[in-house]
């Protein structure tokens, strides 16, 4: 678990640095002109144009390096500063000149998120460049994104062998203590007792047991925030096995409860004026002969029955009882994440999760909030005519569409069967994994949208 102070980083000391300048087109020709006739020469013979993500390093007269400029285009994204620390040798290095506050938390966040590495299995390299904290960052911002977005990362990333529901109930427990939070599991037969049927059905043929993980901070007298993760730890997909290729992944398809880990520890650590609950139904899909079938009808918390048209549609029912869980107390807002449908991909792609939500000023905002911290979402319908495709003839609802079309917004009116008629309600279908290495986003587990929907909630509850 990622909770330690971030070493990438540098307190300011007499210590010699190396002065690094962002400039976006605009300003680079100006910058250029007051250089001297050398470092112009050094910039025009090394072709450098200040385009996004451009690093030039300078060379002092003594050969060592006198500077670095960073091209930040037309207009600086957040991705632009991730380039540098892959990009710089070892050693101190400062911002100059000074950003203003939000360009600053960029700069540091993009760097901070550029030095994560994995490290479980595999040592960091032992010398890294330093970025000196620069005048006017909200340090704390920025440690509270890091943090949660490498809890998230780390824990898709650790294998199923040492990440199934024990392990991750372990691991929101841990964030609980962290934060003086309770934490409860119920484990085991005991779902049934306690009336997780789905939950328990999904996991029971896995000799891990299924757990539904329950974490309560915050005064009781604030406002509700429930969040809700997907944590289904391995996908096999069932007796409807998934092929080789399908499979390879699918230590990441506990991504969505990954994603509300995160997303509670930022609440926490924020303070914000929230009585915050996370559930997380954590699971093993696994195949033997205890295993829940094809035309099985398995019942639900909420009362409603399921016919199994898909093992492999197993996200959704585990969800299903966490959300009606999570209805009972009629919180002022429910949001749940789940790595839940390829269709969303082939919608979407891997890097921009589908957003439902039953409210339009609340999806607005999430998507307004998205597009200011570089983590967007795209908004999809909650198209209440495809209902008919989830009909069963022998029970309430099927776990799967009728049609082979719009499986991301059919899986998301399964869930919406769960959640109260009046909750104002958000659903993030995501990848939960970065398919390539890009700056700042290694190939692994991601939390995609994970910061834009702090962002909103920050807005609306800080003290």
């Amino acid at each position: 678990m990622i909770l330690s102070r971030l070493s990438t980083f540098a307190a300011r000391t007499n210590a010699r640095t190396v002065p690094v300048s962002p400039l976006s087109k605009p300003d680079y020709k100006a910058w250029k002109g007051r250089q001297t006739k050398s470092t112009q020469r050094w910039l025009e013979s090394t072709y450098f144009a200040p385009e996004h993500g451009n690093v030039a390093l300078l060379p002092a007269k003594d050969g060592t390096l006198a500077r670095v400029v960073l091209g930040l285009g037309s207009d600086a994204r957040l991705w632009d500063y991730a380039v540098l620390h892959a990009s710089l040798p070892p050693g101190r290095y400062q911002l100059d000149p000074t950003l203003e506050t939000a360009a600053a938390n960029d700069a540091c966040l993009a760097w901070a998120l550029a030095s994560y590495t994995f490290t479980r299995y595999k040592s960091a390299p032992k010398r890294a460049p330093s970025l000196v904290w620069p005048e006017g960052c909200d340090r704390a911002a920025v440690e509270r994104a890091y943090r949660a977005t490498a809890i998230a990362r780390d824990l898709i990333n650790t294998p199923a062998s040492d990440m199934g529901p024990a392990e991750l109930a372990t691991a929101v427990q841990e964030v609980a203590g962290r934060h003086q939070a309770e934490c409860s599991v119920i484990q085991g037969e005991a779902l049934l007792k306690h009336n997780y049927p789905a939950v328990f059905a999904v996991g029971q043929a896995s000799p891990r047991e299924p757990r539904l993980i329950d974490l309560r901070w915050g005064d009781e007298t604030s406002p509700k925030l429930t969040l809700v993760g997907k944590g289904v730890c391995f996908d096999s997909g069932g007796l409807d096995l998934k092929s080789a290729g399908g499979m390879k992944f699918m230590k990441k398809d506990m991504g969505g409860a990954a994603m509300m880990i995160g997303l509670a520890h930022m609440v926490m650590d924020a303070g914000l004026d929230v009585r915050l609950r996370l559930l997380i139904p954590a699971v093993e899909n696994s195949v033997s002969g205890q295993a829940y079938r094809p035309g099985d009808v398995i019942s639900t918390r909420q009362g409603l029955s399921v016919e199994i048209g898909n093992t492999d549609a197993e996200g959704r029912l585990v969800l299903a009882d966490a959300l009606a869980e999570a209805s009972t107390e009629k919180p002022n807002l429910l949001i749940d994440a789940a790595t839940l449908t390829g269709a969303a991909r082939v919608a979407l792609g891997t890097e921009l999760p589908a957003l439902f939500c039953n409210r339009d000023d609340l999806a607005g905002d999430i998507l307004q909030h998205g597009e200011k911290a570089h983590d967007p979402l795209w908004r999809m319908p909650l198209f209440g005519a495809y209902k008919r495709h989830l009909e069963s003839r022998i029970a309430d609802l099927n776990n799967i569409s009728a049609v082979a079309q719009g499986g991301a917004i059919t899986a998301a009116l399964f869930l919406q069967y769960f959640v109260g008629k009046t909750t104002p309600w958000v659903h993030v279908d995501t990848m939960g994994w970065n398919s390539t290495n890009r700056p700042g986003r290694p190939a692994g587990g991601e939390a995609f949208g994970m910061r834009a929907l702090f962002a909103a909630l920050q807005a609306r509850y800080s003290v």
